[in-house]
């Protein structure tokens, strides 16, 4: 099993919590808290994108600045 998720050079934990019986996880390599979640797995990918797409477009609107990425990806800006 992959626990990792890969979107416009953004990379997402996959993790799955019994209790709750929800899969979840955060963008990795940013300083920002990027979480995502879902009851199935395409949930939790559409969720996923949702989230990159949103920080994205945050950073590009309201912040004006380049978003911080991974050390290894130039941003696909929207």
């Amino acid at each position: 099993m992959n626990n990792t998720i890969e979107y416009k050079g953004y990379v997402g934990s996959v993790e799955f919590s019994e209790n709750d019986t929800i899969f979840f996880g955060k963008v990795m390599g940013v300083r920002a808290l990027i979480s995502y979640e879902g009851i199935t797995a395409k949930e939790l990918i559409d969720d996923f994108h949702e989230a990159v797409d949103d920080y994205l477009l945050c950073c590009k609107n309201i912040m004006q600045k380049l978003p911080g990425v991974p050390q290894t990806h130039t941003p696909e800006v929207l």
